[in-house]
């Protein structure tokens, strides 16, 4: 779906989405597009393109409209007056891209077949259990679990380097975990199979046992980022001096990762604190993308904060990310958080992030996630 009144660019980026292979539905006002929403099933849309600014309601109006009937509905918003403001708001609220008009025609077929691709992988690694949803067959759900017992077996982990880019130094590694099961091979496919099989618990410690066994071939003084799902919070055995991790809690970092669950948590800050009396250290991912992103700083207080690569990809090149990055820098410097842009890819990013003042990068500029404890070359 694409909303924009101005009717000669609506028309352009149709054609544009259409050469590309995709069936569009043109809006032309916002209230159109939130009411049109309304009354698709989840299963008719696979992303929404919208304006922020339009007649009836404006874009971040729609993306509510459109996380209503999927909250995992990729939306791209569009503007041609980007202010900090609307940029934090698109971003924080989750939408899946930020785009400036002019909109670039290959940009913009990138974008949504991005979308159309996390979209497309999320429905075909799980059924669909979201309330008001058709429950899973018996069937479907023995084979959902079969597929995700193989994928504990064959899980591994791959770490990916961070560095300091003034030291040029590898200051830590992020450890992200794999599976050999092709079905769950996407992240994000793995923990919605745990979810929805209310097996979060079995994947966390799973990963928290293969992190321990190879922490004796972590390089000296590196420290270990190892991904926690917000569930994890409840599960007793994470808090225990005997757990895998324990040991090593001094060199642990977790990243809190899906935000929106934790007001799940009960005790949330209790919990966390528990975990820095054991010596772990606390960090949350993706500052500037999904639905509790600066709100959860308030409840974790990181010690560490990840930079969505949303806000990195082509920062060189686009001056209100510029400004976005540099005041969430500023934000955290008084606070005594650190912060990592990651998603890191091309000189220009690197370079135009050092002249904001960061010094903490991973990308694949770097070094891409690998089974071993690679180096880096500066």
């Amino acid at each position: 779906m694409i909303a924009d009144d101005d009717d000669n660019l609506l028309r352009a980026l149709c054609r544009t989405l259409e050469r590309a292979g995709h069936d569009v539905i043109r809006i032309a006002d916002g209230g159109a597009a939130c009411e049109h929403l309304g009354m698709l099933d989840p299963a008719d849309v696979d992303a929404v393109v919208t304006d922020i600014t339009m007649p009836g309601a404006n874009g971040l109006e729609v993306m509510r409209s459109a996380h209503k009937l999927d909250p995992d509905l990729p939306v791209l918003l569009m503007t041609g007056l980007p202010t900090v403001e609307t940029a934090v708001q698109a971003l924080e609220r989750g939408a899946f891209r930020y785009l400036l008009k002019p909109v670039d025609p290959d940009v913009l077929v990138q974008a949504v077949a991005q979308a159309v691709e996390v979209r497309h992988g999320l429905r075909a690694a799980v059924p669909d259990t979201r309330p008001g949803m058709s429950p899973p067959s018996s069937r479907a759900r023995v084979e959902l679990g079969s597929r995700f017992d193989l994928g504990l077996k064959r899980l591994f982990m791959a770490f990916q380097p961070i560095v300091s880019w003034h030291g040029k130094t590898v200051h830590a590694y992020e450890a992200l975990v794999r599976t050999d099961e092709p079905t769950l091979a996407r992240p994000e496919n793995f923990f919605h199979a745990a979810e929805q099989l209310h097996r979060v618990h079995d994947l966390g410690r799973r990963i928290r046992h293969s992190v321990a066994e190879a922490m004796t071939h972590v390089p000296p003084d590196a420290q270990i980022f190892v991904n926690l799902h917000a569930a994890d919070l409840a599960d007793e055995t994470l808090f225990s001096g005997t757990s895998a991790l324990a040991p090593f809690s001094s060199r642990i970092v977790f990243e809190i990762t899906e935000r929106a669950s934790l007001e799940r948590v009960k005790d949330i800050k209790e919990r966390v604190a528990a975990l820095r009396g054991l010596g772990y250290r606390i960090a949350v991912d993706d500052l500037g993308a999904g639905y509790a992103g600066l709100s959860s700083l308030a409840s974790l207080q990181p010690e560490v904060v990840k930079l969505d690569m949303s806000l990195v990809r082509d920062v060189d090149k686009e001056p209100i990310k510029q400004r976005l990055v540099a005041s969430l820098q500023t934000l955290g410097g008084p606070l005594g958080i650190t912060m990592v842009a990651e998603g890191v890819e091309t000189i220009a990013e690197r370079d135009a992030l050092v002249a904001i003042g960061c010094d903490l990068f991973q990308g694949y500029l770097f070094a891409p996630p690998t089974r071993t404890f690679s180096s880096v070359t500066f």
